[in-house]
């Protein structure tokens, strides 16, 4: 049994491990934070582009922006929820609808959708590595 094997001796049970020296989950809320505040300011941005390129704002495409940009904005203080990615997930769905209104809207949803697929691979592989004892400052509790 290597140092890093998450299992007990003889594969018996899991090894538990002590929590990391500096809590990962910390920084990464802020990093989902400031990515869904960035795209909030992206999709702001886009109510001049879809009034002078878009054919003009209707009433349709103003609350469609002006919610989305709100969910957006109000979402960045629910990060620390652990449904919240779930939810930055999803405002990608509606984003990359948007394509119904302008394309250009369809374009920032694909583009921040993946950016939110690297963000939830990030979140995996830092919860993997956590359970297996491999970031820093983790040791293994002796029971």
């Amino acid at each position: 049994m290597s140092a890093n094997d998450p299992t007990g001796p003889q594969g018996s049970s899991p090894q538990r491990f002590t929590p990391p020296a500096v809590d990962p989950w910390r920084g990464f809320r802020g990093v989902m934070a400031g990515t869904l505040i960035l795209e909030a300011i992206v999709i702001g941005l886009a109510f001049p582009i879809v009034w002078r390129v878009g054919g003009g704002l209707t009433v349709w495409s103003g609350v469609y922006l002006g919610v989305l940009t709100l969910a957006m904005i109000l979402g960045s203080g629910l990060q620390g929820r652990s449904w919240a990615l779930q939810y930055n997930l999803a405002l990608q769905v509606v984003t990359i609808a948007g394509w119904a209104i302008h394309w250009s809207i369809g374009i920032v949803g694909v583009v921040f959708g993946i950016v939110w697929l690297y963000i939830a691979y990030i979140k995996r592989d830092v919860r993997l590595r956590m359970e297996r004892g491999l970031l820093n400052g983790q040791e293994p509790i002796e029971d």
